[in-house]
């Protein structure tokens, strides 16, 4: 593989950003502000305020204000509609500048920063803008005793949304979009490790004229996210994270009967059968798992090869990771940038040793290059199904082949598909497209590809099985997971 001279590593601007976004202005705390680091580089890019338990409290009580003022209580589903596409056309006039920003704070690859993370923003938030009008957030059926009865959907209330630092700008965009969509006000926390983009989305939330308050945002770690989780103003959490944390926050609210969704780890599989092309499918395998610097939980961690074609596949694959550039993320020839800190090099790093360990075979990368920044080399691993390795979210640019005996058919493939405590995402590839989706059918997995790794459609729903995760975004389902049913029965 490539590695960029150290010399053209990113020049890294500096930004600073409040403790909290609170009815239309950025307030401060008495909290010390954490540094924002480049993972390029180890440079320090900014700093950001932490919100304290007043300035949530306070972003709380604006959201709840927010939600019975006018201004947003009388506005129509077209209303909230027309102004998701104006936050959408906001964001897309800032589509170079968020672009440089997050490759800067997260270290993606420039070419994925404006697709992956601003454009699948812009994306997301049409699709809603187009939804919205013509969700059926009132309708009339026939009652049990010969009337009528109107089954409203109401805004769920004050949602508290708590994004991870992988797709910051996405991730909102994919919780504003439904929330707002629905009527509902919005307390926002990213991740403390890219909260920088998060500052623009608020200067293309004000050009859009969302109401001061409707959404709101609070900076900070895990006690901020924690008092926010819990707090009692809060109507709804919405989480995208580690299954660990998203477990804790479903906790948490289940004591006190709160509504919550959350979007968790995976460890998802693409099967490859024995008719499947060769280069188009190595191709899409590839992007399917190093996107991103494969910090994605939908992220084809898992690629099941028959043996039939096994050592085929697996050169393949090992080849085509051995291609690609790593370094620098803002040079447009890089294909895969570094991990977001220390502690994630590390992690993968040690995911790496215990697979030796367990006897797993290294097939390429998986060394840390000279010089600064948080980077490792893509790796490909072979191992079978029961190593941690197959059966862990590593988070980086690790992809592990496993071998199935296709002679005892398609089956013994999804038998291992299955075989996880994730059911996020998966995908089938294969010369025969009836047979890839029968087989797809059967994978217990959110949502599964066909010959391709696009395991997202912004109209439908997107979420987890299993550990992955409660609840749906994307599409009407969205929605759905916003509002409360109310029935009047005349």
């Amino acid at each position: 593989m490539t590695l960029l001279p150290e010399s053209a590593l990113m020049a890294t601007p500096t930004m600073s950003l409040s403790a909290a976004y609170v009815a239309g202005k950025w307030i401060d705390s008495n909290e010390p502000a954490l540094d924002v680091l480049s993972p390029s580089t180890g440079e320090r890019l900014g700093e950001v305020g932490v919100s304290g338990s007043p300035e949530v409290d306070a972003a709380v009580a604006a959201a709840r204000s927010a939600l019975h003022t006018s201004a947003w209580r009388d506005a129509t589903a077209a209303d909230r509609g027309e102004l998701l596409g104006r936050l959408a056309d906001a964001l897309t006039a800032r589509k170079s500048q968020l672009a440089d920003l997050t490759t800067a704070e997260i270290g993606s690859p420039r070419s994925w920063s404006t697709f992956g993370q601003v454009l699948t923003a812009v994306g997301a938030l049409r699709a809603y803008a187009d939804l919205t009008p013509a969700y059926p957030f009132v309708s009339t059926r026939p009652s049990a005793t010969g009337g009528t009865v109107d089954v409203r959907q109401v805004p769920v209330g004050v949602v508290g949304a708590i994004i991870p630092w992988n797709t910051p700008l996405f991730i909102a965009a994919l919780k504003l979009g439904p929330a707002l969509a629905a009527g509902c006000t919005v307390v926002l926390k990213p991740a403390p490790d890219a909260p920088l983009s998060i500052g623009v989305l608020i200067e293309a939330i004000e050009e859009a004229g969302l109401p001061a308050g409707v959404v709101n945002i609070v900076n900070g770690g895990v006690d901020t996210g924690s008092y926010l989780a819990s707090h009692p103003g809060v109507d709804k959490v919405t989480f995208t994270g580690s299954t660990a944390v998203g477990a804790r926050i479903a906790a948490a609210c289940g004591a006190q009967m709160r509504r919550c969704s959350t979007e968790l780890g995976g460890k998802s599989a693409a099967i490859v059968l024995a008719d499947a092309p060769l280069e188009s499918t190595v191709q899409g395998l590839v992007t399917g798992v190093m996107g991103n610097n494969g910090q994605l939980c939908a992220a084809l961690t898992r690629i099941l090869l028959p043996s039939s074609r096994y050592d085929e596949f697996a050169t393949a694959v090992t080849k085509a990771v051995e291609g690609l550039t790593v370094g620098d993320p803002a040079d447009r020839s890089t294909d895969v940038g570094p991990l977001i800190n220390e502690a994630a090099r590390d992690k993968v790093e040690g995911f790496l040793s215990r697979a030796r360990r367990d006897g797993a075979k290294i097939l390429t990368g998986g060394e840390r290059p000279p010089g600064p920044g948080w980077f490792v080399t893509p790796a490909v691993v072979a191992a079978t199904n029961d190593m941690e390795i197959a059966r862990e979210e590593v988070f980086g640019p690790v992809v592990v082949v496993i071998e199935y005996d296709d002679a005892a058919g398609d089956s013994a493939a999804v038998d291992i598909a299955n075989d996880s405590p994730y059911g996020l995402v998966g995908a089938v590839w294969s010369a025969d497209s009836d047979r890839a989706c029968a087989v797809a059918s059967q994978i217990r997995a959110g949502s599964v590809a066909v010959n391709s790794t696009a395991v997202l459609d912004f109209g439908s729903p997107f979420g987890g099985f299993k550990q992955s995760g409660i609840g749906r975004e994307g599409g009407p389902e969205g929605i759905a997971g916003f509002v409360e049913y109310q029935a009047i029965i005349k």
